[in-house]
């Protein structure tokens, strides 16, 4: 395997680099370096502005926005975005609902929905986990019963990330309970607007609302709502998680953080000398940026693999969804070593308490949603188990 990059792929690195030097407001930068999170406005405006250079969905079809890039320049892109840092894309446009739409969507689906998705003049979210259907997900109960050209669908999704700023939202729904319980699933498209729909809030325990409930009470959705066939949702579905797995590494991302735990470790006195100094403190950084190669460079077997077969779901995503939430959890137990008891505190106080230091906390707490959410770390070992191992 070719470690090193070519010139042409040096080259292509040059210019996203350049476009991230004069697009990205240095303050919106700074922001994400001290650990906040962009706002909805920043995150619309950041993707209109990629969507404008035509970089907002490069893994997408030529034809509705896709730049013919190679893997490794799609592993380049993302690589530099999080260790710029930059604002992600909205994933659930971009990484989820996009991708399903254009392989198994309608033409009119596709006209009406890709271009608005790439824009982001939708803000889309997800329908998929459900009280007792999490990591379980083939055992949902929400249901959607047709009448005429309708259906109606009732049922309670949770755990729906950014559902506050949702205008759409993509839903599993049960269409056929008298056959196997995969195969009565679903993949329906529902205006956030329609009536019988409810969001709640659910508050984490970092305090924010970053997540919610969305409840569906007779929700009247256009039979022309459905992509694809109905009782094949299931299979959509693995097509979509088989993407998000793959995009949840942020292999960029823990990259820039590692840089920042140095940064911050070798300003920060411990005894007699900089807790970078401490050998039991390198040592542990060591082993993870040691892990983070390594997953990076199973990423990039991954992403080529998906070129070759045309893009087919790729069970070693899997590994990849494991290995970077560990990574990434990790990292926040570095940073929140640094941080030490000055973490603690809900305000500065003292001359050295940045803003950094009042997000670390918060940030390790709701980091531990990592090795569940996308579906839970042991469910990807089953996935490795039977798909990868035989067993």
């Amino acid at each position: 395997m070719q470690l090193q990059f070519t010139p042409e792929e040096l080259a292509f690195r040059d210019q996203v680099r350049e476009f991230l030097r004069t697009s990205l407001p240095a303050l919106l930068r700074s922001k994400l370096e001290q650990g906040a999170q962009p706002s909805r406005d920043e995150i619309v405006a950041w993707q209109r502005a990629l969507n404008a250079r035509g970089w907002a969905v490069p893994h997408w079809p030529v034809e509705w926005g896709g730049t013919r890039w190679s893997a490794i320049e799609h592993h380049i892109f993302q690589d530099e975005l999080q260790q710029w840092p930059a604002p992600a894309t909205l994933p659930f446009n971009v990484d989820m609902v996009g991708p399903v739409i254009a392989a198994f969507g309608s033409e009119a689906q596709k006209r009406h929905f890709l271009p608005r998705a790439a824009n982001l003049d939708d803000w889309w979210c997800q329908g998929f986990s459900e009280p007792g259907a999490g990591s379980d997900l083939a055992s949902l109960r929400t249901t959607a019963t047709r009448a005429g050209d309708r259906y109606r669908v009732r049922g309670h999704k949770t755990w729906t990330t950014l559902a506050q700023h949702a205008d759409w939202i993509f839903c599993l729904v049960r269409t056929n309970v008298q056959v196997k319980k995969q195969e009565g699933i679903s993949f329906l498209l529902i205006d956030m607007r329609s009536k019988g729909l409810s969001v709640r809030p659910i508050l984490t325990i970092d305090g924010a609302h970053e997540i919610n409930e969305v409840l569906l009470d007779e929700v009247e959705v256009p039979v022309e709502n459905l992509v694809g066939e109905e009782g094949r949702g299931w299979d959509y579905a693995k097509y979509l998680l088989s993407r998000e797995r793959s995009g949840i590494a942020r292999v960029g991302a823990s990259k820039q953080l590692v840089r920042r735990i140095r940064q911050l470790a070798a300003a920060t006195r411990r005894g007699t000398g900089t807790l970078l100094e401490g050998v039991a403190f390198r040592e542990r950084l060591a082993i993870l940026e040691t892990e983070l190669k390594a997953l990076e460079i199973t990423q990039l077997r991954v992403v080529a693999a998906a070129a070759r077969s045309g893009g087919r779901a790729d069970p070693l995503s899997s590994l990849l969804k494991i290995r970077g939430s560990e990574i990434q959890q990790g990292l926040s137990e570095l940073l929140l070593e640094v941080a030490g008891a000055r973490a603690a505190r809900r305000a500065p106080e003292e001359a050295d308490a940045t803003e950094w230091l009042a997000r670390t906390a918060p940030r390790y707490f709701n980091w531990r949603k990592l090795s569940i959410y996308g579906g839970s770390n042991e469910i990807q070992r089953n996935i490795i188990a039977k798909a990868i191992l035989g067993l």
